[in-house]
């Protein structure tokens, strides 16, 4: 009797275990070279299909050498053409003829396969994939109930993040390292137990990554070449909770109710924005809200009424458009990050459809900033008009968004009336941010003072000096420092020589320049700046969304030469990198030392051109970059 296995049952292993069960003993297992050359090409692309079946083929040299079943390898291998045309039937067109030239039973778990071979009179034989009952596998012992997730890889001590949401501790939870042999068997069982749990799928299948979601697991596999080593990273939500739970959690409720909205949760990683958006996505769907998500992987715990979607296609807007025909009334978008993720979150906010983004951002207002670029100004507060920013697993802030038109705050002059997003905290009633275009740009200006500190700069007032010493830079040559006065007047100190091209003829250039800002520009010399040498203004701590050209304001220095350095003493910003500049023009990048200081080696291309500048007497100045 011979007996022809396709790819499919040579993968599942169910040829061995067919003989084993008694059916093809003393028969002669014919396997066809096109099936080994796919089990190559896929063991080769690091898929475990042609792993799996290679390790099949090995049990049954195996048991043709215990004399069970004679083995023969049959047949061409297919050629490059053939291959590159496998999907279209072309593979398994040679296997059936292999298996009709020897007139042997034809073995198979593809129903098409068994459907086309029977049509074509052959003898089949269907074996149905074995189904087991898979239990807990070896990763979810690491496991507690305080463990968030857990991570090993070869050669490396097992660790884990545990602890309460806001607090979690990354920790060693074993003493020895897992060997290369325990990881890759955790690992298939991984895919294993997701192949065959009714609870369990691959959502992502690329050569040296997996993902799979395994019951409330979402379990990442990397493997070399893409990683340096077997890797697994588990992870499961240790909360679920319900919308009460929160603080502010009526206002949010009638909100949410109220009628369909765009809200964005922002947070940092771990904070528990997944777990808010599970509690607001139960919390409709039992409000008469017909609720979806989409997700990538999906790792949201929701109800049975609440259906799952991923990437259709490979593709969101492709799940987009066909949400759009299912019609929900609030859709749980989970990882809003990239700018294809904002449009498609924009574009079925704008349909009118409700939705909730889930979005990383260490500040409330950062996740509503991502916007910007990414959507017309004038829409933001039509595609997300509420702000929730979870911190330590509770509500910290929420922020209420809409538009309206009035003079920017910090501005006087009715003429420069507009368009301004205003972004109030939602539960004192104040505005917090203002979101508008000033000079061609985009803005975002925080109305209360971030630092906190008596006689700081208002994001306007730091908004404005940028923008004044801008103006100045794209006409003057030299050092441009800029004092505001009050809300509608400045001073600007150049070099002598810039007077004139700041002024202009008959003072038109800088009329001009004061039109357009709406403030009152005093032009002077730096030696009637009491300041010039005594170090000078600040930063700007307001957010700019497009390349606004010019440079940054910075803090005037007096570097010190010694035999061996340049020291330059710097007040703040310990541990950060700066730009130094010579009279507004960059010299170089360093970062500051604890002790603030800058220290540059004597002889160096820099230091050189740093000490011609400063026995030319140009200002030196430290910018954070």
């Amino acid at each position: 009797m011979n007996v022809v296995p396709d790819t499919s049952v040579v993968i599942d292993g169910r040829v061995s275990a067919t003989i084993e069960d008694g059916q093809f003993e003393g028969a002669t297992i014919c396997v066809p070279e096109a099936v080994v050359a796919e089990l190559e090409a896929q063991a080769n692309d690091g898929l475990d299909s042609g792993w799996d079946g290679l390790e099949e083929l090995q049990r049954l040299a195996e048991l043709a050498d215990e004399g069970v079943v004679d083995l023969e390898y049959v047949g061409e291998r297919p050629s490059a053409i053939e291959r590159g045309h496998a999907s279209e039937g072309e593979i398994d067109a040679l296997i059936r003829d292999l298996a009709e030239e020897l007139d042997a039973t034809f073995v198979t778990s593809d129903v098409v396969q068994a459907e086309v071979a029977q049509a074509k009179g052959l003898d089949v034989e269907h074996v149905s994939p074995e189904v087991r009952r898979v239990g807990t596998l070896a990763v979810e012992e690491y496991f507690d109930d305080e463990t968030m997730s857990v991570h090993l890889k070869t050669d490396a001590v097992p660790r884990a993040k545990r602890g309460e949401l806001g607090a979690m501790h990354y920790e060693a939870i074993a003493d020895e390292p897992l060997d290369e042999a325990t990881m890759d068997e955790y690992a298939r069982e991984v895919i294993d137990g997701a192949k065959e749990a009714h609870d369990g799928f691959i959502e992502l299948s690329e050569p040296g990554m997996k993902i799979v979601q395994f019951r409330d697991y979402r379990i990442a596999i990397g493997r070399p070449p893409f990683s340096d080593g077997i890797e697994i990273t588990a992870v499961r939500p240790i909360a679920q909770t319900d919308i009460d739970d929160y603080e502010h959690a009526d206002e949010l409720k009638e909100r949410l109710l109220e009628r369909q909205r765009g809200v964005l949760i922002s947070g940092a990683p771990g904070a528990g924005k997944s777990t808010f958006a599970q509690a607001v996505a139960r919390y409709i769907s039992d409000h008469d809200y017909s609720v979806k998500t989409m997700e990538k992987p999906r790792d949201l715990q929701v109800g049975p009424d609440i259906t799952q979607y991923t990437e259709l296609g490979g593709e969101m807007a492709k799940t987009a458009d066909a949400l759009l025909m299912v019609r929900p009334d609030y859709t749980i978008y989970d990882e809003v990050r990239k700018t294809d993720d904002f449009e498609v979150f924009a574009d079925m906010r704008l349909a009118g459809v409700g939705m909730i983004g889930v979005v990383h951002a260490t500040r409330p207002i950062d996740s509503l900033q991502r916007l910007v670029g990414r959507v017309e100004l004038g829409m933001i507060p039509q595609v997300a008009d509420t702000v929730v920013y979870i911190e330590a697993g509770k509500v910290e802030t929420v922020y209420d968004v809409k538009t309206t038109v009035k003079v920017p705050a910090g501005l006087t002059e009715e003429d420069l009336a507009r368009p301004v997003i205003q972004v109030t905290n939602f539960q004192t009633g104040e505005p917090e941010y203002e979101i508008y275009t000033f000079n061609r740009q985009v803005v975002t200006v925080p109305l209360k003072d971030e630092e906190g500190g008596p006689g700081s700069e208002s994001g306007v007032d730091r908004i404005a000096k940028q923008e004044i010493e801008r103006e100045i830079r794209s006409v003057a040559r030299g050092y441009v420092d800029v004092q505001l006065k009050s809300q509608d007047r400045a001073v600007v100190y150049v070099e002598e020589d810039d007077i004139s091209s700041v002024i202009g003829k008959g003072g038109g250039r800088i009329t001009d320049i004061e039109n357009r800002l709406g403030i009152d520009i005093d032009v002077r010399t730096h030696d009637e700046n009491p300041h010039y040498g005594a170090g000078g203004g600040g930063g700007g701590g307001a957010s700019a969304n497009n390349a606004g050209g010019g440079s940054q304001a910075g803090q005037m220095v007096q570097p010190e030469i010694t035999s061996r350095h340049i020291v330059i003493p710097v007040d703040g910003n310990h541990g950060e990198t700066v730009e130094v500049q010579a009279a507004g023009d960059y010299l170089f990048t360093a970062t500051v030392s604890r002790g603030g200081e800058i220290q540059v080696s004597r002889g160096s291309a820099i230091a050189e051109e740093l000490e011609r500048a400063i026995d030319r007497k140009a200002p030196i100045t430290v910018v954070p970059s």
